[in-house]
């Protein structure tokens, strides 16, 4: 009976290295999801900036053309005034 109740704690203690290896092995792997994590809310937040950049670029380009074409149309009405 002494040979049963060994044999069962040897079970035991190999089932729970088993499964502490197991939960090592997880563990690195969600910490190498992580980082992947990481790494891609860097790049949507990169994207996100660059996108609210451009449209204000888009913005200032529009005023720009604006003022282009009102100093094209000063400069036809001057031209046509003088000729």
């Amino acid at each position: 009976m002494n040979y049963e109740l060994l044999g069962i704690f040897i079970s035991v203690i190999i089932q729970a290295l088993y499964f502490a290896h197991k939960m090592g092995v997880i563990e690195k792997s969600i910490q190498a999801l992580e980082i992947k994590q990481d790494k891609h809310n860097s790049i949507i937040e990169r994207t996100y900036f660059n996108e609210k950049e451009i449209s204000v670029l888009k913005e200032q380009l529009k005023v720009e053309n604006h003022r282009i074409e009102d100093i094209e149309d000063i400069q036809n009405e001057y031209i046509k005034k003088w000729n």
